[in-house]
């Protein structure tokens, strides 16, 4: 199931997490002070919305970089896994790794995991096959599937939501990366 955010968000966003990177260092939206964010909640298991917009958020990216080289550095494209049982810090380096270079992988206690995702007005919860909870690992993950566009002050500036392509992302970073 999708979730789809409207294209308003009433409520401000502000970007403040607590998480940890994929080595393992605790990271919070200051180490990103200065640049503009582009945020995916996801997982490494997704099956389809994720791999997609990934792949869409890393084409962004580079042609951005090609488009302006001198300004690509003031984006951080960040994907924060909302699946910690899982996705171990060696398997989000190797999944960030695989869509962009600069792609930072970001992870976290569940505690810490849900207020970013608060923080963000992200959905996300475990969906098990047979429809009951159990400890089994073999499960999916119904999440928001949004990709934020956040300031240099970690303020909400707007969200491309799955049918906004790679190349609309990019001018749209044209317009607004100062």
């Amino acid at each position: 199931m999708l979730i789809v955010l409207p294209e308003t968000v009433e409520a401000p966003i502000v970007g403040a997490f607590q998480l940890t990177d994929d080595a393992g260092q605790a990271v919070t939206e200051a180490a990103f002070e200065g640049r503009y964010m582009l945020v995916y909640f996801g997982y490494t298991f997704c099956p389809d919305i994720c791999p997609t917009e990934l792949g869409k958020m890393s084409l962004a990216l580079e042609l951005f970089e090609q488009a302006s080289p001198e300004r690509a550095g003031k984006v951080a494209p960040l994907f924060i896994s909302v699946d910690p049982e899982r996705d171990t810090l060696a398997a989000l380096k190797d999944y960030s790794d695989y869509f962009h270079p600069r792609l930072v992988a970001l992870t976290g206690t569940p505690a810490q995991l849900k207020a970013a995702a608060q923080t963000y007005k992200v959905y996300f919860a475990k969906v098990f096959p047979d429809g009951r909870a159990h400890t089994s690992k073999e499960y999916l993950i119904d999440h928001s599937s949004q990709i934020y566009l956040m300031g240099p002050d970690a303020r909400y500036l707007t969200h491309f939501s799955a049918g906004i392509s790679a190349e609309d992302i990019a001018a749209d970073l044209g317009r607004r990366v100062e």
